[in-house]
């Protein structure tokens, strides 16, 4: 029996090189293959390992009780989960995974995640007006820990303040609702994830018939006297403590809107819950603001943070510390300083080529579509440099029946609480002008509320003979959505040589976007023939 919840993983079984119970010896793929396989059955979602076509007796676990950890490589261990008496959480028995190589390793730690998100007790969508008494989908894909930690910070004034304090944001959002009265008028309206409530304000500001703020966090208390301190408004909202994966609402909403973008717009995997409340609550043909999000990204370089990088684990190197060789860590602490994605704002010149771009239209998108996504990479460079590692950031469209308002965060634009995030290659690849970058930038999310990155990039040959030649160098990746290096607030001076001539700087001006824009993005202007950075 396939998951009826609409939310089929891409793939169920996986060929093993081995698994075994702890301090068992491994049941070896050597004569006959062992296979594990996901599924769901029996009304919960299970792994199951089999050989032979038969199941191995004790060897099947409950996915809502049990958790997966990378030993190595190529090496996991799954382990069931149970309760004692006093309701504390041990770990009855486990098994240890041996897999064929590092990509089907990772594939089944994606796979895994995703059956975990799986809830069979639901239909395609849980019906208006109705509360599941089992775990939500948020629950079911989500850490406790890491989902206590989000809704303690978003409960807090002062994390509220920070992004109130972003003019940008706060600013697009209002104009984007202002200027739209004719979409909110005598409309009932649903804020996912209300925070301090400022949005459901705006949306009664622009004649919202009635607004609904849903808020998980502490925060709607908050909310709460906000829209009480401004009665005029407040008398046609009410604010619903819960997550929108399970509250009830009394009517559909004719407008969603929502601020559900993280870093690189999908960190903290609150765009799945925005997609969810559309499916649970939205009309048909209701409008969503935002309504699409874009994903840019550009090689750049910028031998600076390189640098900065690589010296933060120059520690490691000490051969006498008190008397101790810490060299033994020195790879381990140099991967790991370049695991991290860097988070600043940085000057576009840096960019090594135009930028390509990914869309997600919140309109259309399946949740499920959320869970891994993978965007093939192509940029020809502008300028003869090294290439330093990928440079990323997004954009959204309110798109109204009167005004279409972008929200950037592309650099050379005035600087959000978002900033632009950066992956750093742990080993650059040199380029020429006019030679062409190509790779991948693939996000598989975890359930701490982010993303593990994996990037390549691949300068391809250059010259006489090019047509004929490969791949010329690469470097690739493994990088922690979650944590990310937090850099620095603005820009790092720019040094230009007198003759050099300023890279053009990306516009922020508001774009209207058409059906067929969708195809081919574009958010900057071509650079300069002879532009960008100059490294000596």
């Amino acid at each position: 029996m396939e998951p009826s919840s609409g939310l089929k993983p891409k793939c169920s079984e996986f060929t093993l090189a081995a698994v075994s119970e702890l301090s068992s010896s491994p049941v070896s793929s050597s004569s006959t293959p062992v296979v594990a396989r996901f599924c769901a059955d029996r009304g919960v979602v299970e792994l199951r390992f089999c050989q032979d076509s038969n199941f191995i007796d004790g060897f099947d676990f409950n996915l809502g009780t049990s958790k997966l950890f990378k030993l190595g490589p190529v090496q996991s261990l799954c382990i069931s989960e149970s309760s004692d008496s006093n309701k504390e959480k041990s770990y009855s028995r486990g098994v240890t995974i041996q897999f064929r190589n590092e990509e089907e390793s990772r594939d089944f730690h994606s796979a895994f995640e995703q059956w975990q998100s799986v809830d069979i007790t639901q239909g395609t969508n849980l019906p208006n007006g109705t509360i599941s008494d089992v775990r939500s989908k948020f629950d079911n894909k989500i850490e406790p820990s890491s989902a206590k930690m989000y809704f303690h910070y978003y409960g807090q004034l002062l994390h509220q303040q920070n992004m109130l304090q972003d003019y940008v944001r706060t600013g697009t959002y209002y104009a984007a609702v202002i200027e739209n009265r004719v979409d909110f008028t005598g409309r009932v309206v649903v804020d996912v994830g209300a925070g301090s409530g400022i949005l459901s304000l705006f949306a009664a500001q622009a004649g919202a018939k009635h607004v609904y703020a849903v808020e998980a966090s502490e925060m709607a208390e908050y909310a709460g006297k906000l829209i009480a301190g401004n009665p005029t408004l407040g008398q046609r909202i009410t604010v619903i403590k819960g997550k929108v994966e399970e509250v009830e609402l009394p009517e559909k909403a004719d407008i969603l809107i929502s601020e559900p973008m993280g870093t690189l717009l999908v960190n903290e995997r609150m765009l799945e819950s925005y997609i969810i409340a559309r499916d649970r609550f939205l009309v048909p043909n209701g409008k969503m603001f935002p309504s699409v999000g874009r994903i840019h990204m550009a090689p750049f370089s910028d031998e600076y943070l390189f640098v900065e990088i690589a010296n933060k684990a120059l520690f490691w190197q000490q051969q006498n510390y008190y008397g101790v060789d810490l060299t033994p860590l020195y790879g381990s602490a140099f991967q790991g300083y370049f695991s991290q994605p860097v988070v600043d704002a940085f000057d576009p010149r840096l960019l090594v080529s135009p930028p390509m771009s990914h869309v997600i239209d919140f309109n259309e998108v399946k949740e499920e579509d959320l869970y891994e996504i993978d965007i093939p990479l192509k940029f020809i460079a502008s300028v003869g440099t090294r290439v330093h590692g990928l440079a990323c950031w997004f954009d959204v469209l309110f798109n109204g029946s009167s005004v279409q308002r972008w929200l950037t965060t592309a650099p050379g634009a005035p600087t959000t609480h978002w900033y632009q995030i950066r992956c750093v290659l742990s080993q650059p690849i040199y380029v020429m002008a006019g030679q062409e970058i190509t790779g991948r930038l693939h996000m598989i999310a975890h359930n701490a509320q982010s993303y593990t990155i994996y990037l390549t990039l691949s300068a391809k040959m250059w010259g006489p003979g090019a047509e004929q030649g490969g791949i010329l160098q690469t470097s690739s990746c493994k990088l922690d959505l979650k944590e990310p290096y937090y850099r620095m607030s603005q820009p790092q001076p720019y040094t230009m040589a007198q003759e050099q001539q300023p890279h053009q700087l990306l516009q922020v001006q508001d774009i209207p976007i058409h059906t067929e824009d969708l195809e081919e993005p574009e958010l900057l202007q071509q650079p300069l023939e002879n532009s960008g950075a100059q490294l000596q």
